[in-house]
């Protein structure tokens, strides 16, 4: 049986069956993790003024249930103020570092969070990245779902990469 629980919270037409998920959810099961994924259907017509609250209310009850980590990506980050409410260690992949609630929550976050992102991402700032964590992964070229362009194996790499990143993210920030 796992000792930690890891919540993973999808985007919005990028499910915790897609690679990036798929792969650091099996990391983290490997690390001792029970891996939660919190499944959604995005309401076409949400107004952008309740992403946020909309995200609260699927994540909330998954985080109430215990949680040790958060694994969110792109509107998955929407859950960065419930994350530094409750002090959680976070993962955020391709974070929406262009919009203030965000940022407002990583920029309190009391716990350590691993930021992951890519340069030919718009929603990526890797400068803002670096104020916010000392635990940052920028890629080269790499797309809101950090594909880059050429070879698919390019891409693969980063994928290993982006595990490496977990792995290690998550080693070092367990409580002794």
């Amino acid at each position: 049986m796992a000792d930690r629980r890891a919540v993973l919270v999808p985007g919005v037409g990028y499910d915790t069956r897609a690679p990036l998920f798929a792969y650091v959810g099996e990391a983290l099961r490997r690390l001792g993790f029970d891996v939660h994924e919190v499944t959604w259907q995005v309401p076409r017509d949400l107004p952008a003024d309740r992403t946020a609250g909309w995200v609260a209310e699927q994540v909330t009850p998954a985080l109430d249930a215990g949680a040790d980590l958060v694994v969110g990506k792109s509107l998955g980050t929407f859950a960065t103020p419930l994350a530094a409410d409750r002090d959680l260690p976070a993962v955020w992949l391709t974070p929406v570092l262009n919009h203030p609630e965000v940022v407002g929550a990583l920029d309190r976050a009391t716990a350590p969070c691993l930021l992951v992102g890519g340069t030919g991402d718009m929603l990526w700032h890797g400068e803002v990245a670096r104020r916010l964590s000392p635990h940052v992964l920028e890629v080269p070229d790499a797309d809101h779902s950090m594909l880059v362009p050429g070879p698919l194996a390019r891409s693969a790499e980063v994928l290993g990469r982006v595990c490496t990143a977990v792995e290690e993210f998550v080693q070092l920030s367990r409580p002794a």
